[in-house]
């Protein structure tokens, strides 16, 4: 009897020790699921109206009738062997990319450059990468106009005076190159802000004592940026690369203003001009869907590498 009763209390200890930990490990979850399920209330019927409509032929005609009629996978179908949408995919993945390493790399700079300032001159030069972050992208476009504008543009002239070469009426949107080339500096400029003043902040987690022994060591810059530094400060520039390949893949804005619409063509179609021209401007707006279904399954695969990143990185921390 007794053996009976001493088996009975270890089993229950044993099962409150079990309850008690599955309640623990329940709780972050518990804390995150309001947070699921607003995200989810709010994203689920647009993502279900968007597949729906990409499984119909879905035109004005339909629009006006708020009915339309089921194709199947042909919206995909098309799109998949349409050699437009894979030139501007390549165009796109390329021009993200160039936009995604300039601004990291010269954000990281402008981070590093700013430990380095006196109080009031990083207040000064954080207060004009406010005011940048603050621009809205319509004044922008119309700012960079301004400044490659073929007449007297404020770029043609300067260059002109440095004697860099004759820029007299120097027009800077005549090949789709030159035409998207402006356009990333637009982005790039754009974005800054946000990346320098974001990776400023993850500096200072950075321990000083770590950066000293380095240095004392013998350590140049460079080597105490890469062996100390950069290790610390890897979560977040995982995070902003994230960010930066979902705004940059997916820009619309900016390119489609400043190239204009008499000049946008298929050889300097974006992803997001591609699906404007194709499901607004044709008014196929089942095609639409179906290329915006694509973007959202290629910006999620170029993302998952750096998430997968982060997650390992949380799980050694």
């Amino acid at each position: 009897m007794a053996t009976a009763a001493g088996t009975t209390t270890k089993w229950s200890r044993h099962r409150r020790l079990s309850l008690s930990r599955l309640g623990r490990g329940a709780v972050p979850y518990a804390l995150v699921a309001p947070v699921v399920g607003v995200m989810g209330a709010i994203l689920g019927y647009p993502i279900y109206s968007l597949v729906r409509i990409s499984l119909q032929r879905y035109g004005l005609f339909e629009l006006i009738r708020h009915h339309g009629v089921y194709i199947g996978l042909h919206n995909f179908g098309t799109v998949l062997h349409d050699s437009v949408f894979w030139h501007t995919l390549l165009r796109t993945l390329v021009f993200a990319a160039a936009n995604v390493a300039l601004t990291l790399v010269i954000g990281t700079l402008i981070a590093l450059l700013l430990v380095r300032l006196s109080t009031w001159v990083r207040l000064l030069v954080t207060g004009g990468l406010v005011l940048v972050w603050s621009t809205p992208p319509v004044v922008a476009v119309q700012v960079w106009n301004w400044m490659t504008n073929v007449q007297n543009g404020v770029v043609n002239y300067i260059l002109t005076e440095l004697h860099v070469g004759n820029y007299f009426q120097h027009n800077w949107y005549t090949t789709s190159f030159s035409q998207l080339a402006m356009v990333t500096t637009l982005i790039v400029w754009g974005a800054l802000p946000f990346v320098a003043i974001t990776v400023y902040a993850a500096l200072s987690q950075v321990p000083q004592e770590l950066v000293e022994a380095a240095e004392i060591d013998g350590a140049r810059s460079w080597r105490v940026f890469l062996d100390v530094t950069l290790p610390v400060i890897t979560p977040v520039i995982l995070i902003l690369t994230s960010l930066s390949i979902l705004w940059d893949f997916g820009v619309f804005t900016q390119p489609y203003l400043l190239i204009g619409q008499a000049h946008v063509t298929t050889g300097n179609y974006l992803m997001g001009i591609y699906l404007f021209e194709e499901g607004y401007v044709r008014a196929d707006f089942g095609r639409g869907a179906a290329i915006s279904i694509l973007m959202l399954v290629i910006v999620a695969a170029l993302s998952v590498v750096y998430v997968r990143r982060m997650i390992k990185i949380g799980e050694v921390t």
